[in-house]
């Protein structure tokens, strides 16, 4: 169960998100902690001043698929993250690009949202061919949740967490569903039409990525089909979200406007940038990272 209070001292007793129900976000937007001895999921966030502190096993409070499976062959198992975010990010003058083994953000059950993939053409790292995770092949054993585990056992988000978002409708809001590493909030996929107007109706916030025309130049071949992340390209003004698959609008719980990131359903699907300052605790440092099966 999720027990403590959310940004109102008067909103106590909160549910513990499930799988196949709509999360109540205004629960999670302060103190609270998660204990499932069903699920074995524990995570103790802490509201204080301008940090957000975070601490949690990694383990979903929802339903996975069977792992190992053919496309995935390792087990999940409890992690140990700590985090300590800004309570409210502030924007970068430059994006920062996500580069392997960087994670993007971490869910509302201590989940993270880690949307690369450390699979590429040939296996070479440096074939310049990212094989995507959630592409036309389907083959790196994604559950119904668009995610699988790591070979450290960690479980972790490619796409829109299903299982801990419950139907998402397109005449709602979506909920608040987590934040990035860079301390502001992640929703999915239905927001305001007009981002500064609640009343303006519901609109799929739609990423401004699109496969390329024609077919590829060297490596694989053939047609740009989505297999690779290369296969995209980011287009202004093609959708509604900005190249870190964001916008600044207002929401249930920040009626004043935030910066704000959106899971889409399609490319690409997590951002693979931060808008904002990335916190010290949750950079993660790496490169030239060999080939890592079911990342």
């Amino acid at each position: 169960m999720v027990t403590g209070v959310a940004d109102s001292p008067a909103t106590t007793g909160a549910t513990a998100p499930a799988a196949s129900s709509t999360v109540a976000s205004t629960e999670v937007t302060g103190s609270y902690s998660i204990r499932d001895s069903t699920t074995g999921t524990e995570m103790d966030v802490t509201v204080s001043g301008d940090t957000r502190s975070i601490r949690a096993n990694g383990l979903p409070n929802h339903t996975t698929g069977d792992f190992p499976n053919p496309g995935n062959p390792n087990t999940i198992s409890a992690q140990s993250y700590a985090f300590e975010l800004p309570r409210y990010g502030t924007k970068a003058r430059e994006l920062t690009r996500l580069a392997l083994p960087q994670p993007f953000g971490i869910a509302i059950n201590g989940v993270l949202f880690d949307p690369l993939a450390a699979e590429w053409y040939q296996r070479d790292p440096r074939s310049g061919w990212t094989i995507e995770a959630i592409g036309p092949k389907g083959t790196l054993g994604l559950d119904d949740n668009n995610a699988h585990v790591q070979p450290t056992g960690a479980y972790h988000y490619h796409g829109i967490p299903t299982g801990l978002a419950g139907v998402l409708k397109s005449t709602a809001h979506s909920p608040l569903l987590g934040w990035a590493g860079d301390g502001f909030p992640v929703y999915a996929r239905y927001g305001y039409t007009d981002p500064r107007d609640p009343a303006s109706g519901i609109s799929d916030l739609t990423p401004s990525y699109r496969l390329r025309s024609g077919t590829r130049s060297g490596g694989p071949g053939g047609a740009y089909d989505g297999t690779y992340t290369e296969d995209f390209e980011f287009v202004e003004g093609h959708g509604m979200l900005d190249q870190a698959n964001g916008r600044f609008a207002v929401t249930p719980e920040y009626p004043d406007g935030t910066y704000h990131y959106v899971l889409t359903a399609a490319f690409p699907f997590v951002p693979r940038y931060f808008a904002g300052t990335v916190a010290d605790s949750f950079v993660k440092a790496g490169g030239g990272q060999g080939p890592r099966p079911g990342a």
